[in-house]
């Protein structure tokens, strides 16, 4: 029997309007923005590929690199001009009509979990450069529990406060809602099973680790600093990028003499890239590649649109000297600072393989699918840069991915293992 045309019609535009609401007024103007750079962005590249067909006619182009010159040049300026005015008024007027579109919208409602997870991912690719252009849709760092801001005071006279404070950092793209997975929150089982009280981080996956790292000291200083309850434990857990967020966070505090790292008891790692991960290098030789030639380079910029957070990735980055000074797509060896894991800490680290057995090939080439066995483990040829974890406080589980360890039972069952006193 043929379906009523009329209903699936009613059907899209319930789902259409569904969408409409989960926007705010912000969203339509953050995208307005992206919109006007991309236009410039293609417009730069246009104007790239000219200049090197000119070059290899022999002919002058303009006084910057990548640019023409006489009509051709005031063509792409102007194409550059109009495009900046159209920004600015469309910025403009989207500013204005905010407080009426908001009164249409559900912006008091608790932000939906696709919007969310769709920021995240934008602001993985290239937070940094939303950060830097003060565009809207860049996520701050907050400290949340379901979804919102903490609130210590409703937190501590809702009597739900413990003294075993539980901090969750997620990874690349990602953010604090996707802690669930499967119907699983390692940190809602350490909550039911251990008495934990659980504070989830969101951060712009998008920024330097160690941009990160440094607010998040702050944060957390503040956070124990009006913890509504005595403070008896405070345990963190990380998940991929997370983990070089959280080292990079032990060691300006420790540089800036906060008092929480000497708090800190136990530090889990699930799945973290400490000395990098090869997606991120094999983009580095993509880079290398479309500059090689004057035809491709134009294209090495599409390449350089990952971001600081994406790069940082590349051996682990999480202290400002690991790259400050460098050329970020400029494939370069590894040029770390050894930074060892913090003292006094009990440390633990999760690998996972999606090798069901173990073999050398297998940890080298597969890993998780995202992290080698080696990297997670903190294992490296140069014992300077090599992060020691006893044996008791390693795990390794096959046939799991990276994303996976977010539910894995051998994994939850460890951890409740692990941080049981």
């Amino acid at each position: 029997m043929p379906k009523d045309p009329k209903s699936k019609t009613a059907r899209a535009a319930a789902a259409t309007a569904a969408a409409v609401r989960q926007l705010r007024a912000t969203d339509a103007r953050g995208v307005a923005r992206l919109a006007t750079l991309a236009t410039a962005g293609v417009t730069d590249i246009a104007e790239g590929v000219h200049r090197s067909v000119l070059d290899s006619m022999g002919l002058p182009g303009g006084k910057a690199s990548g640019r023409t010159r006489g009509l051709t040049g005031l063509v792409y300026q102007g194409i550059r001009g109009v495009t900046r005015l159209v920004g600015v008024g469309l910025q403009t007027a989207l500013l204005r009509l905010e407080p009426f579109l908001d009164r249409g919208s559900e912006a008091s409602a608790a932000p939906p979990p696709e919007r969310e997870a769709v920021l995240a991912a934008l602001n993985g690719v290239m937070g940094d450069r939303l950060a830097a252009d003060g565009n809207p849709l860049a996520l701050p760092m907050e400290l949340r529990q379901q979804g919102r801001p903490i609130d210590l005071a409703a937190l501590g006279a809702s009597g739900q406060a413990t003294g075993k404070v539980l901090l969750l950092l997620h990874g690349l793209c990602m953010n604090d809602l996707q802690w669930q997975r499967a119907g699983h929150d390692h940190g809602a089982l350490l909550a039911k099973e251990l008495g934990y009280t659980p504070v989830y981080v969101r951060y712009n996956t998008g920024l330097h680790t160690s941009v990160n790292g440094r607010e998040l000291a702050g944060r957390i200083e503040t956070l124990l600093a009006d913890w509504p309850v005595p403070v008896q434990e405070f345990t963190v857990l990380v998940h991929s990028m997370g983990g070089l967020v959280m080292r990079s966070a032990c060691q300006h505090a420790a540089d800036a003499g906060q008092q929480w790292i000497g708090r800190l008891d136990k530090l889990v790692f699930l799945g973290t890239p400490h000395h990098g991960a090869p997606l991120e290098r094999a983009g580095n030789w993509v880079d290398a590649i479309l500059g090689s030639t004057p035809w491709s380079r134009p294209f090495a910029r599409l390449g350089q649109l990952r971001s600081a957070g994406i790069t940082d990735l590349r051996y682990g980055h999480v202290q400002d000297a690991d790259w400050q000074g460098h050329d970020r797509f400029r494939r370069s060896p590894d040029k770390r600072q050894p930074l060892p894991l913090p003292d006094g800490v009990a440390c633990f680290a999760v690998a996972a393989t999606l090798a069901r057995q173990r073999s050398p090939l297998a940890e080298r080439l597969l890993g998780d699918g995202l992290v080698p066995l080696a990297s997670a483990l903190g294992q490296h040829e140069q014992p300077a840069h090599a992060l020691v974890f006893a044996k008791s406080h390693q795990l390794v589980v096959y046939g799991v991915g990276h994303l996976q360890l977010l539910d894995n039972p051998r994994v939850a069952q460890q951890l409740v293992q692990w941080l049981t006193p």
